[in-house]
């Protein structure tokens, strides 16, 4: 059984740096043998998390459109940028959303549920956006997900892919094979456990 990933970036801005990084992710996972989707959160515009706006108008229709689709997918991987060292508003508000879900009309619906995901992230800097990560794996972590160990950073972004949208440098693309093999690994491993 092929594992199904869901894959996002965490930028809407047109060609972000998070959105090359996922489109090699979804090339990388595909060639490694899994069942790919990839996904743009500008499709699923949210406002701002907001309880009062819960409790009037109930969870948004796009925020339960994402949360069926995490919970039809046995894992998900996630290519962020960097906010001022954090996560991007855009990324924190569709994972809390997301969080408020807890049926779909009269059926459960828990879109976190033995979750595996895999991290990736990027900056024009040398940092490549890893201190957001961190924030991003508490959070994660904090919904009831299984983050992986391995994670693709990428820096100097601005420099790092070829004309046909691979990385130029072997060290990340290396990184970003290992980040998708462990996902894949890992996400095999839970479905056995069902």
């Amino acid at each position: 059984m092929l594992p199904k990933i869901l894959v996002f970036a965490g930028s809407n801005r047109t060609g972000a740096f998070s959105g090359q990084v996922a489109n090699v992710a979804v090339r990388t996972l595909v060639e490694l043998g899994a069942d790919v989707t990839r996904i743009a959160l500008i499709d699923y515009p949210l406002p701002l998390m907001d309880e009062d706006l819960e409790e009037e108008k109930g969870i948004p229709e796009n925020a339960m459109k994402l949360g069926r689709l995490f919970a039809a997918h046995d894992a998900i991987l996630i290519a962020s940028p960097e906010y001022n060292s954090s996560i991007p508003p855009l990324v924190k508000n569709t994972i809390d959303w997301v969080s408020r879900i807890s049926k779909d009309g009269d059926k459960p619906l828990k879109p976190y549920a033995e979750k595996v995901v895999a991290l990736c992230s990027s900056s024009n800097g040398n940092f490549a956006g890893i201190r957001c990560l961190y924030h991003l794996r508490a959070v994660l972590m904090n919904v009831g997900t299984q983050i992986i160990t391995e994670q693709c950073s990428v820096p100097r972004a601005q420099d790092a892919f070829a004309e046909d949208g691979s990385f130029k440098d072997e060290r990340t693309a290396k990184a970003m094979q290992r980040a998708c093999q462990s996902l894949i690994d890992h996400t095999r491993f839970a479905i056995s456990r069902r």
